[in-house]
């Protein structure tokens, strides 16, 4: 007992400690982030952009798509270009022979060594010179290149516009005419991309060779290249993960695993009697599998612009479903998915856990479903339409799509699902109470199971902590809050103190030691997962702070999942324990699974990309989706299937129950997903990474690269993994709709407590 409370306490500590860092952190952020100047200038006087202008561009692009059309720092979609890395090819490639032709009145790449390399040194001089005046709040630049400054901005406006002679570049960036409609955005549109490539060139004031964006992107033609701190403490990162790795070993080794209890002779969830709340989670499995459906389909389509970046083979599917659209709709369903199959779980396994239905639980339920059906509808429908009729920017902001991934919901829709959400925290709230105050062995797990709940809950906040004048760097940091707290972490630990309670219910596994071992287990995982979120903001125009305690905690996150494929092996060997529990095999067999994809596609892949030196090349390219489809479903994905599973195992007369056809999702829905990241992401990305290193991520990210015979092979090679992991799904679907038709009711009585 006196551990368990020790155990407790440390949690505690780890947790205050942390988010104050955090929070720290967020205010370093604040304080250092590149500035906005007031006005934009030439030195002969010429108003080139206000600092109004600069932040209605940033506004403008968000509308447009944002972070699903191309990137800014990094961050977003891989057919477009990264607009900051773009912008700031085109500008020293202009301004050189802007000088050149001044000077020795040739085109630069007609001079000699010797004059080229005068020319080379004076372009580098002008763009990494910070010539912000933080008391006036001007940036002053030289008459040659606000001239090329001008022209670039034509170039954008055209691109965003409808200039006919870029065409052919709109369709290799998977983009659609008049991206931008409004004569104001798309003026403004040119400030933002110049400032947020200003920003990743200019030196820090005070500070030579260091940018805003620690000199991310890499630009050899000004020397943009990564600083010695990146270096540094990317080894120091690689040494604390491996002797990290080494101390958990041998911990394991000496402590040992208390070997798990004899299984019971008889399932003992086989007389358990469904309360009508619980029967009223059906329906939201069901919308899960639907929205599975979408989102592979949305993905095959999104795979596919790659190729033909405005038709989907030779049907002009653009003019009603352009790329912008499909894969907001693919990384959106993919979080709320999963989401939903977690919270259905957890008002599930409320009554079960505490032996009686609160009142009115049902109703509950009931208007939880059909408030999330309302959220999630109407904000795919209003952000197609606003994407399609350019409805502008406050639309997008407040009902359309704001342009950022993973949480592209309007404003509207985001405070709707926050209400959906202290909803379903007030229903687990009810359901679980009685079982907190009752004593009992169980507690412990049923206390991480609502204070992971409760987190969950009140931490998706984060998501409206931005506004729409925020400045980008503080937008980053506030979405990673949601997209690495909230999905990679929160609702990790809520899942996986609801399989612990799941098996020890079973009675495969010891409530007493899932009562330390949740704890312990959560204590490693966020002791490096809060701090490891600034992994994401190495670059984000963010102070040198954030690599070095960004790289040291994104290492111990890996720590844990070293032993992950050995919690994997011995949750397969609990499939086995007796014949009962090939009732549930396959929802065991999921948790296997995400033990797998947790060893591979969160600990391999993630941290080949994690050490700053690693993602300062390869941020933005494809090895980032490789590991993200590998994490995002391998491990989230897998456990919500898992879980529904488990659910539907019980809402379902058990004669109905197909096995073949679970095992054949389960087979080719990890397969398909093998071949998916391993035959073309993977590839796609070191390839890709290779065009970063030599020349720069803005040749990585450009039509070249992008549309390369090798890249084209690649995507092609992405079709056999999709198809058989579509099938997989299409199991899943069939399954589930074989058992929906006559349902046993048995006579209401108490869940099991």
């Amino acid at each position: 007992m006196s551990n368990s409370h020790r155990l407790w306490r440390t949690l505690a500590v780890i947790f205050l400690l942390s988010f104050a860092a955090l929070g720290w952190i967020g205010r370093e952020i604040y304080l250092s982030a590149p500035p906005i100047p007031k006005e934009v200038i030439s030195s002969n006087g010429t108003l080139l952009f206000s600092g109004d202008q600069v932040q209605h561009g940033q506004e403008s692009w968000l509308s447009a798509g944002g972070q699903q059309l191309g990137s800014v720092w990094g961050h977003g979609s891989y057919i477009a270009p990264d607009w900051s890395a773009d912008w700031l090819h085109r500008e020293v490639v202009g301004l050189r022979d802007t000088l050149a032709q001044k000077q020795y009145h040739s085109a630069f790449d007609k001079l000699g060594p010797d004059e080229q390399a005068v020319i080379a040194a004076r372009t580098k001089e002008e763009m990494r010179r910070n010539r912000y005046d933080a008391n006036t709040g001007r940036l002053v630049v030289s008459p040659e290149r606000a001239a090329v400054i001008a022209e670039l901005s034509q170039h954008y406006i055209g691109l965003f516009g409808n200039e006919a002679s870029l065409d052919k570049l709109r369709e290799q960036y998977a983009m659609t005419r008049d991206a931008l409609k409004d004569p104001k955005d798309l003026q403004a549109l040119p400030a933002f991309f110049f400032w947020s490539s200003w920003s990743s060139a200019t030196n820090r004031p005070g500070e030579a060779h260091l940018s805003y964006t620690s000199n991310w992107p890499h630009e050899p033609l000004i020397d943009n290249a990564p600083t010695t701190g990146n270096g540094i403490w990317s080894i120091a990162s690689v040494i604390l993960m491996i002797a990290s790795i080494a101390a958990m070993i041998w911990y394991h080794m000496s402590h040992g695993d208390e070997a798990d209890p004899a299984a019971p002779k008889n399932d003992p969830l086989i007389d358990l009697s469904l309360t009508p709340s619980m029967r009223a989670t059906r329906k939201y499995f069901y919308v899960v599998i639907a929205l599975l459906l979408v989102q592979v389909g949305m993905g095959a389509i999104s795979a596919h612009y790659a190729v033909e970046g405005q038709s989907f083979f030779g049907i002009p599917l653009a003019e009603v479903l352009p790329f912008v659209v499909s894969r907001t709709i693919h990384t959106q369903l993919g979080v709320l998915w999963i989401a939903t199959a977690w919270l259905a779980t957890g008002l599930y396994i409320a009554p079960v856990l505490s032996g009686r239905e609160p009142k009115f639980q049902k109703l509950g339920v009931d208007v939880l479903f059909y408030a999330l059906l309302i959220v999630v509808g109407g904000s795919i429908a209003c952000g197609w339409i606003g994407n399609l009729q350019h409805l502008g920017t406050n639309f997008a902001f407040w009902l359309g799509n704001q342009g950022l991934e993973y949480t592209s919901m309007g404003r509207i829709w985001q405070y709707g699902l926050f209400a959906g959400l202290m909803i379903w925290l007030a229903l687990m709230a009810r359901g679980l109470w009685p079982a907190l105050l009752r004593p009992g062995e169980s507690r412990g797990l049923i206390a991480m199971v609502f204070l992971s709940a409760t987190c969950i809950g009140s931490f998706y906040a984060s998501s409206l902590m931005w506004g729409q004048h925020s400045h980008y760097s503080m937008i980053e940091y506030w979405r990673w809050w949601l997209v690495h707290l909230w999905v990679e972490g929160f609702f990790e630990v809520f899942a996986t103190a609801v399989i612990a309670l799941l098996f020890s219910r079973l009675g495969l596994i010891r409530q007493s030691t899932a009562n330390s071992a949740i704890v312990l287990e959560t204590i490693v995982f966020l002791f490096g997962g809060i701090l490891g979120t600034l992994h994401h903001l190495y670059f984000t125009g963010t102070p040198t702070s954030v690599i070095a305690v960004g790289a040291v905690f994104s290492a111990l996150e890996v720590v844990p999942l070293a032993l992950v494929g050995l919690e994997g092996y011995r949750n397969y060997q609990r499939s086995r324990a007796a014949p009962w529990v090939a009732s549930y095999k396959w929802a065991i067999l999921c948790f296997v699974a995400v033990g797998f994809w947790n060893t591979v596609g969160a600990g391999l892949l993630g941290f080949s990309i994690n050490p700053p030196i690693s993602l300062y090349y390869v941020q933005g390219l494809n090895m980032t989706p490789a590991h993200g489809h590998a994490a995002l479903f391998g491990v989230y994905g897998m456990l919500g299937i898992g879980l529904m599973l488990f659910c539907l195992r019980g809402l379902s007369p058990r004669l109905q129950w197909n096995d073949g056809l679970v095992k054949a999702a389960f087979w080719l829905m990890n397969i398909g997903l093998a071949m998916m990241v391993f035959i073309s992401l993977v590839p796609a990305g070191i390839y890709q990474a290779w065009a970063s290193v030599s020349k720069g991520l803005w040749f990585a990210r450009s039509p070249e690269i992008v549309h390369s015979d090798v890249m084209t092979m690649l995507v092609w090679l992405r079709v056999p993994g999709d198809i058989v992991f579509a099938l997989g799904v299409l199991c899943l679907a069939l399954f589930a709709i074989k058992l929906i038709g006559r349902r046993e009711e048995p006579a209401l009585k108490p869940a099991l407590a």
